[in-house]
């Protein structure tokens, strides 16, 4: 404390030094006036020689934070620890938002917008960090838009140059599942419908992999498949009780929305595991419908490479044979009565063939509908672009002085 010094304010002799933004400072403490202003160095072009200048014309006056950036950075940071994220990932995501906040792209939009940006940090920071996170985790996070937040991430992803890997599909099964509320008891959720954890995301693992294999999965939204993927994978453990449970009654006990293609990715699914079971010889005497192909998902998934193969082997051998009785037929003379009993047998095992589909992309198997274009008329058709000029119509392409000078005004600024 200086006693020496009085307040020109009040005349108070209680004058202390206090350090405010690394500087020292003469402040009264009774009330408050400040009488000396800290004197610091920084990187004004009179600094140079080293001489002293005053904080408010110092350049460290403009770098203070703004409240919306400090708002940010404490957002980041909370999401962080909702997430239970380390603290490398929580310094990077805050330095990607410090660094996107000073974007004209990003520093002058809605509020919405900018909390979008929060989750693009953390997302992105996940994901080179290979820590499975989806979309829709951070958007059920932040009660935010999914178009929105895509449309911010594949912006921020732009401006700031970053390279970003592709999450594991199997990593976002499991990631996916954690969210699942059917891995314990509750009011909500009945003890039939209770399965272990660890043995669905094994089941369901394996009938993603299954999806993969047939095409399901290429060019799609993983998040449909995975989730009628677990609910077949569900279904299959307790049959009895759970075959008469619809998917939108599963989504509604696991705590989440059913997206919207999963019931389309759900009868897919249902279609290859049909295939596969006229493949087993035990299953072709039962009925299997897709009601009750669940119950032998089990045995499907034990022998998914045989049978697949077997499927796809069905249309080889049926063509391949077609080949040969069409090329081996005039070269053998045979009975009339034989020919006939062959043809009749060859028909017959063509419909019944002819009845499963190959195991092809969906996109071959449904093309999309085009549209059709209007047939043209005789008269149109007819035109060529060379007809003659009509004498009633000469004066339409005939240019006014006014027009010809207008064209060479505009000729001559190109």
């Amino acid at each position: 404390m200086s006693s020496q010094k009085k307040c020109p304010d009040c005349g108070s002799l209680e004058i202390v030094e206090d350090s405010h933004y690394a500087q020292n400072q003469l402040v009264c403490a009774d009330c408050g006036f400040i009488l000396t202003e800290g004197l610091l160095t920084t990187t004004y072009a009179d600094e140079e020689h080293l001489q002293e200048v005053t904080y408010s014309r110092s350049t460290g006056q403009n770098e203070q934070t703004s409240r919306c950036v400090q708002r940010g950075v404490k957002r980041v940071r909370d999401l962080c620890k909702v997430l239970r994220l380390p603290s490398l990932f929580e310094d990077t995501a805050v330095s990607y938002y410090q660094q996107a906040i000073k974007r004209p792209c990003f520093s002058l939009v809605s509020l919405e917008k900018k909390e979008m940006l929060v989750g693009c940090c953390v997302f992105v920071t996940c994901r080179q960090h290979n820590w499975p996170l989806t979309m829709g985790t951070v958007c059920l996070l932040l009660y935010g838009d999914k178009e929105l937040f895509a449309k911010t991430y594949l912006r921020f992803l732009k401006e700031l140059a970053l390279d970003v890997p592709t999450l594991s599909l199997m990593d976002m099964v499991k990631t996916h599942l954690n969210s699942f509320k059917i891995f314990q008891n509750s009011p909500s959720v009945p003890t039939k419908f209770v399965e272990e954890k660890e043995q669905l995301v094994a089941r369901t693992i394996q009938m993603v992999e299954l999806a993969s294999d047939t095409w399901l999965v290429t060019g799609r939204h993983p998040i449909p498949i995975v989730t009628a993927a677990a609910f077949l994978a569900w279904q299959s453990f307790r049959p009895v009780d759970r075959l008469t449970c619809t998917l939108s009654q599963f989504c509604k006990l696991a705590g989440m929305d059913a997206p919207r293609p999963a019931h389309q990715r759900l009868k897919e699914l249902h279609n290859i595991l049909l295939q596969m079971a006229s493949q087993l010889g035990w299953l072709r005497v039962l009925k299997v419908d897709r009601r009750s192909v669940a119950k032998y998902i089990g045995d499907l998934l034990r022998h998914r490479r045989v049978l697949l193969q077997a499927a796809f082997r069905i249309v080889d051998t049926t063509e391949d044979r077609d080949l040969e009785n069409s090329a081996a037929a005039p070269l053998q003379l045979i009975d009339e009565s034989a020919a006939t009993v062959e043809e009749a047998s060859l028909s017959g095992e063509k419909q019944k063939f002819s009845k499963r589909k190959p195991l092809l992309p969906p996109c071959v198997l449904n093309p999309a509908k085009r549209l059709r274009t209007p047939e043209l008329s005789l008269e149109d058709s007819a035109i060529t672009g060379d007809e003659p000029i009509l004498d009633s119509e000469i004066e339409q392409y005939i240019r006014t002085p006014e027009e010809k000078e207008m064209f060479s005004k505009a000729q001559a600024c190109l």
